[in-house]
């Protein structure tokens, strides 16, 4: 069995979507969700799915090694980062070489890096009247959304496009690729 540890900051809608994605795959299991937030609705998912669930503070993520004991008694494979807003440790990229993989919410490397994310990431396609948005799903290194490429997807952007009809287009290619992709690359380990 192949297991899989999630990490989200807020509601865990991609979460869940991964989730189901692999309710329905023999060998490979979602078997933590990881949170830096307390009030995260990741955690009643995880908790509706009967995923154990762990909370941390900046303290234990970055000051202990106490997520990586957690990951490898828990025989994680690959790290997802759906919606996870903190710079990853160097420790972890260590441990986990090329098993860590982010979603970004525009075509990297436009439109990435510290403070680029969400509702942000949208404005700014607007703002710049760019005629096209999508996802890039990429390993994760020690710098914000600068690890390799593995794959990108799509949309256009109309002129009367606002940022929350780019934010849909963009979550609809979430739900339709992150897992698929995941699921490709959990398969290669």
């Amino acid at each position: 069995m192949k297991k899989l540890a999630i990490f989200a900051s807020g509601s865990g809608t991609n979460a869940e979507n991964i989730i189901n994605h692999f309710k329905k795959k023999k060998n490979i299991e979602v078997s933590l969700i990881f949170s830096n937030n307390k009030n995260a609705y990741v955690i009643q998912r995880a908790i509706n799915h009967d995923i154990k669930y762990h909370v941390f503070s900046r303290t234990d993520f970055y000051q202990t090694q106490k997520i990586k004991e957690i990951l490898i008694e828990n025989d994680i494979q690959l790290i997802v980062l759906a919606g996870f807003l903190w710079l990853i440790p160097e420790y972890l990229i260590n441990a986990f070489p090329d098993r860590i993989i982010n979603i970004h919410p525009a075509l990297l490397p436009k439109y990435g890096g510290r403070g680029m994310y969400g509702s942000k990431v949208h404005e700014a396609v607007v703002a710049n009247r760019e005629k096209e948005s999508g996802i890039t799903i990429h390993y994760v290194n020690n710098e914000y959304d600068k690890g390799s490429v593995i794959f990108q997807a799509r949309c256009a952007v109309l002129n009367t496009d606002n940022p929350d009809d780019v934010a849909k287009k963009v979550h609809e290619l979430e739900y339709a690729h992150f897992p698929e992709i995941i699921e490709k690359v959990v398969r290669s380990l």
